[in-house]
């Protein structure tokens, strides 16, 4: 399934919408003010993965996988598109019988607590179930993440199981709590 229009999606405080080449440096910046602070959450990460070359070739990369159906990675801004305060990436998009995908997320450390997260993903989540049209948003965390998990919860995820040495994050196997969101309409 081809996709065309590109996602813009606007709450009363934030933008959110793929990253487009002309907002590199704002993602640069995100990912250079948040290196310590997401370290512990995500994958050991190459020093390139802070450059704005990368982001670049990554902005273009994402918007063919959007076209192709294959994913939705999104960038949540404030509501000038002035800055970047988090992403939250829909990947390995399957259709057929599934039709669902995995979520992935992070925030700003200085925006935490705010409301922002849950703010963007209802959005994301609605656009997820009524634009591309999946039955099942999957998500999964690092169990001493409490604050993903509680955000997870407040969303309408359910725990489905735990996954042993599920993903390798920052050089650790790590077990994670596996969850889902399903699309009710």
């Amino acid at each position: 399934m081809k996709l065309v229009e590109l996602p813009l999606l606007k709450t009363k405080r934030l933008t959110i919408k793929l990253l487009e080449p002309r907002d590199a440096h704002l993602m640069v910046a995100f990912r250079i003010t948040n290196k310590i602070h997401l370290r512990e959450w995500e994958p050991e990460r190459s020093e390139e993965f802070y450059t704005e070359k990368f982001w670049l070739i990554q902005s273009k990369m994402t918007t063919r996988q959007f076209q192709n159906g294959v994913s939705v990675c999104l960038v949540i801004m404030d509501v000038k598109a002035s800055r970047i305060l988090g992403v939250c990436n829909y990947t390995n998009i399957v259709r057929g019988t599934f039709q669902a995908c995995q979520l992935g997320y992070s925030i700003d450390h200085a925006h935490e607590g705010q409301g922002i997260m849950f703010e963007a993903l209802q959005a994301a989540n609605k656009y997820i179930f009524d634009n591309i049209k999946l039955h099942r948003i999957m998500a999964h965390y690092i169990p001493r993440n409490k604050r993903s998990g509680e955000l997870l919860r407040r969303l309408g995820f359910v725990i489905e199981g735990r996954a042993e040495s599920f993903m390798k994050i920052n050089g650790m196997w790590e077990e994670h709590i596996l969850t889902s969101l399903i699309n009710r309409e």
